[in-house]
């Protein structure tokens, strides 16, 4: 206000503009059931003397203005230092979230040691204590029908499995491609089926260690819902693993065939394309669990598939995969909306909580409440017996027709966006400004992939591939070549055909997986393995290959990634090269730097970096500058 107004304010009035009240904080827990306890707010102000009703209005305003009576409107604030913030984001709490009313939290929730900070040495004990006893007790051993001998961290995350199962909780196993995923849910199963006998065979009198299923439903089945090209798998790691097991993979026959394989199967494997055709009938039946495998199929929780996902009725529910955060932290609340619904909150809740831009913790915040639902290991954490992984970028150079078709788009595409100034003005040019990007992309592949005349025009990075694929082809080498086009691995196929050299070829259409992937496993000598980065992406275990080549970069690191692990999993005896083919100073280089650039948005939830968002007009921008 200019100096010369003054104002004058009624006594009452005059209290907003007083400084806020501080308090320091400190925390109470109370047992709420095994394993569970109550967290308490304890506030402490030194300034002013509250009773415990002014108490719980001040911290149930979450830092806004209440009206005290003759106290009049008052606030409250946190004396809380960084370093204070920091510990609570590890406890997964916010000062902003304290509320007079207890939080529950489950002890592994509370099993850090910045718990020390905040509660009494006892309470500290005491949760530490429970821990220990909640890892002893859930420790049950690997039943004999599983004929493997699974690694430590394979029987770490089978006891995890257990411990859901124990609690009743739904989970996340979020181990990285390669791992074992499939051979722990297997084991787990095993044990739950286990369970149900002792469950149907005991008197009533004699209670089993876990309460399970009812003996009326002992031989219910389970149902996993998988990507097509990852059912092979599933029956045949049954096969090796679980012999006793009666796997039924599902082959597209109507709802009303689902009572007659439920009776004939003690696991139905369905793809997520069939989920959503048998929904709502699927969602009828019960089932003794219901286990999504490459659970990321549901991270857009507003699909079908994930709705019918959802609507499943199972007494324990699992997710498996890979990349449960591949672009946005929605994915996943998504998953988790189906493994334990309601333990991350409604949609609007948690964008609020751990979405939050101002927020610098709000990951740790994130990772600190899935901590007891969700077992995430990496390669390098668990499985130090892996040989190595080298990748490395590999820059071409566009000559002749081939530049001068990218220069002329590259300026078509540039002047779009010229005209673009807002996102509102964005939105309206995205499908023309993104199409010009596709077709700059396809160039750098081949000219014919956006005419089919250029058929016979010089491909640079043709060129590149086969210098690189003749030594090795000649040394006896196995080798990945992955493209998300479908037309450029038919030219690939070709040429390589042209050069005599043994290959094999995977796309969307490619029947017979399984047989095909035996096939190249078992072959002699040098082999070129194509396939489509969308079709090949999951449940193939290709170790007999030590080299891959990703033709052309995908948007998202976490696909490439994918791709790799193709190869480099358990199994893999051999130094994993893998090369991505790139054109220098094109569009493809660009894509790899923004890559990088957004790359460590999901590092503090997952310990894991993944791609980021959409692409913004700054984005577009960068991508399109001289």
């Amino acid at each position: 206000l200019p100096p010369e107004i003054t104002v004058e304010l009624d006594r009452e009035l005059a209290t907003l503009r007083n400084a806020p009240i501080s308090g320091t904080v400190s925390l109470d827990v109370q047992e709420a059931g095994i394993d569970w306890f109550d967290l308490k707010v304890i506030l402490n102000v030194a300034d002013l003397a509250l009773t415990p009703e002014e108490t719980k209005l001040l911290l149930n305003a979450r830092g806004g203005y209440v009206r005290l009576g003759a106290k009049g409107w008052r606030r409250l604030q946190f004396n809380l230092t960084p370093e204070d913030d920091e510990q609570l984001a590890r406890l997964g709490l916010a000062p902003r979230d304290f509320t007079a009313e207890p939080q529950r939290f489950h002890a592994l929730q509370l099993a850090d040691d910045a718990a020390k900070k905040f509660l009494a040495p006892a309470r500290v004990e005491q949760i530490h204590r429970r821990v220990g006893e909640l890892k002893t007790r859930v420790a049950p051993p690997l039943p004999d029908l599983i004929h493997a001998e699974l690694r430590p961290y394979q029987i770490e995350g089978y006891h995890f499995l257990a411990y859901l199962t124990t609690n009743r909780f739904g989970g996340v196993l979020a181990d990285d491609m390669g791992l074992g995923k499939t051979l722990q849910a297997l084991a787990w199963i095993a044990w739950l089926r286990e369970q149900s006998v002792i469950r149907g065979q005991k008197p009533e009198a004699e209670p089993p260690t876990s309460d399970l299923r009812p003996p009326d439903a002992v031989l219910c089945p389970s149902l996993v819902v998988c990507p097509k090209s990852v059912t092979d798998n599933w029956v045949s790691e049954a096969a090796r693993f679980y012999p006793s097991l009666r796997v039924r993979r599902w082959s597209g026959e109507s709802a009303d065939a689902l009572t007659t394989a439920r009776g004939e199967a003690d696991v139905i494997v369905v793809n997520y394309a069939q989920l959503r055709s048998l929904s709502p009938a699927i969602a009828k039946v019960s089932w003794q669990a219901a286990i999504l495998d490459e659970a990321q199929y549901i991270k857009n929780p507003d699909s079908q598939t994930a709705q019918a996902a959802r609507a499943l009725k199972a007494d324990y529910r699992l997710a498996l995969t890979g990349t449960p955060i591949e672009n946005r932290l929605l994915d996943l609340w998504s998953i988790f909306s189906f493994a334990m619904p309601g333990v991350l909150g409604n949609r609007a809740e948690f964008l609020r909580r751990f979405n939050a831009q101002d927020d610098p913790l709000a990951r740790r915040r994130l990772a600190a409440r899935v901590r007891p639902f969700l077992l995430r290991r990496t390669k390098g954490q668990v499985a130090k017996d892996l040989p190595d992984r080298v990748e490395e970028d590999l820059l071409c150079e566009m000559e002749g027709e081939q530049l001068k078709l990218y220069q002329a788009e590259f300026k078509r595409a540039q002047i779009l966006l010229l005209g673009v100034q807002t996102s509102a003005q964005l939105n309206e040019q995205r499908f023309n400004v993104l199409t010009s990007l596709l077709r700059l992309r396809q160039i750098c592949c081949h000219p014919a992939l956006v005419n089919e005349k250029l058929h016979a025009v010089e491909s640079a990075k043709v060129n590149a591939l086969l210098d690189l694929l003749e030594p090795l082809m000649e040394e006896g080498h196995k080798v990945l070549v992955f493209s998300q086009f479908v037309t450029m691995l038919d030219l690939l196929r070709e040429t390589v055909k042209q050069r005599e050299w043994p290959h094999f070829y995977l796309a969307g259409s490619t029947e017979n997986r399984g047989e095909l992937v035996k096939d190249f496993q078992s072959a002699k000598g040098g082999a070129v393995f194509l396939i489509s980065l969308k079709a090949g992406g999951f449940g193939l275990n290709l170790t007999a290959a030590s080299y891959v080549v990703l033709f052309d970069p995908w948007w998202n690191p976490a696909v490439e990634n994918q791709a790799i692990d193709r190869t480099h999993r358990i199994g893999q005896t051999s130094k994993v090269m893998a090369y991505r083919l790139l054109m220098r100073e094109s569009i493809e280089q660009k894509i790899r730097a923004l890559q990088k650039q957004k790359g460590a948005l999901m590092a503090d939830v997952l310990g894991e970096e993944k791609f980021a968002q959409s692409l913004t007009l700054d984005d577009l921008r960068f991508l399109f500058a001289d």
